[in-house]
């Protein structure tokens, strides 16, 4: 039986986590499919566009993400703290971009004065919003329904287009955090659909590097922050160069078909979350097969089972192995 997903999402250990979906239907969901000969390229672009839209909305930040030819793999970040802070209207106003929201908040926005028995409700429905603009779950829902209403439409049927729900990975420590990054940034050059990462397409890290090479960072994904410290701005814990030499280096490897040898002398990233080189390799290429479940060290293991009341440890001996 699948795990409830309020039994999968701590926000008190992570607020990382990497979320799968996969289509049911033999049609593709981009790529070409070679029974029909039909293209449905174009479709990585819908699904692009709509999760960096979707992310301008939601308090959830795109760490990560690859449009696959059947699958979709995101890393995303839950700014809770965000969420609480919005005054009441921003709330609203944030909403009625996704919905169209209740006749209360209609008037509301439009800058009608409430009875006190509509406050009452409409209370009730802005702390409904604020909750579901923080929420993953919510966030999936929508990226993936407007997906499917498209692609149905486009292939005149119906029915469903993903799979019942999303698998979602708690990334309970920096280690895990980066192995999964690049394991998500990697995957089009896995699947031979690109020779290096600058030309994976559809990309995060594709997106990343456009921006390095004017010296920015893309305002659709959570920046790059640089190495912890004591006052730590919000923001990925690595540095943006370290990571994108880390891809490069990987990427060669795997293009390669090579199982086993990285400078580890030119990865400070590696040294800093304690990962040994053979192992990276193992962690960005196999991620999802060896680890079912949360993602991270026996410690932070611990942790977050304990606050989901959870006695089951999966993944425990995994994660000795490739994250000590």
């Amino acid at each position: 039986m699948a795990t409830a997903r309020k039994r999968q999402i701590s926000l008190t250990d992570t607020k990382y986590y990497h979320c799968i979906s996969r289509c049911v239907r033999r049609a593709f969901l981009c790529g070409e499919d070679h029974f029909t000969g039909q293209s449905y390229e174009h479709r990585r672009a819908w699904v692009e566009d709509k999760l960096l839209e979707l992310g301008k909305v939601f308090c959830i930040d795109v760490c990560a993400y690859a449009v696959m030819s059947n699958h979709t793999h995101l890393v995303l970040y839950v700014d809770d703290k965000k969420a609480n802070r919005l005054n009441d209207k921003a709330i609203v106003i944030r909403w009625h971009k996704l919905c169209k929201g209740t006749l209360l908040t209609q008037k509301y926005v439009q800058g009608e004065k409430l009875s006190e028995a509509e406050l009452l409700f409409f209370n009730q429905t802005v702390k409904q919003y604020r909750e579901r603009l923080s929420s993953i779950s919510w966030f999936m829902r929508l990226l993936n329904e407007d997906i499917a209403r498209k692609t149905n439409k486009e292939d005149n049927c119906t029915g469903r287009f993903w799979e019942g729900r999303f698998k979602s990975q708690a990334l309970l420590d920096e280690a895990a955090l980066a192995a999964c990054m690049a394991y998500v940034d990697l995957n089009p050059i896995r699947a031979k659909m690109a020779n290096t990462p600058e030309e994976s397409s559809h990309t995060s890290v594709q997106k990343r590097i456009e921006s390095a090479t004017e010296g920015k960072q893309p305002k659709q994904l959570l920046r790059f922050a640089g190495m912890s410290r004591q006052i730590m701005p919000k923001g990925l814990p690595f540095e943006l160069k370290s990571y994108l030499e880390l891809v490069e280096l990987t990427g060669r490897c795997i293009r390669e078909g090579k199982r086993g040898y990285i400078e580890s002398t030119h990865l400070p990233l590696l040294e800093r979350v304690n990962i040994s080189p053979e192992n990276w390799l193992k962690l960005t290429t196999q991620f999802t097969r060896v680890f079912h479940g949360a993602v991270g060290r026996r410690t932070s293991q611990e942790s977050y089972c304990e606050n989901l009341n959870r006695k089951r440890r999966s993944n425990v001996s995994n994660s000795e192995k490739l994250l000590a």
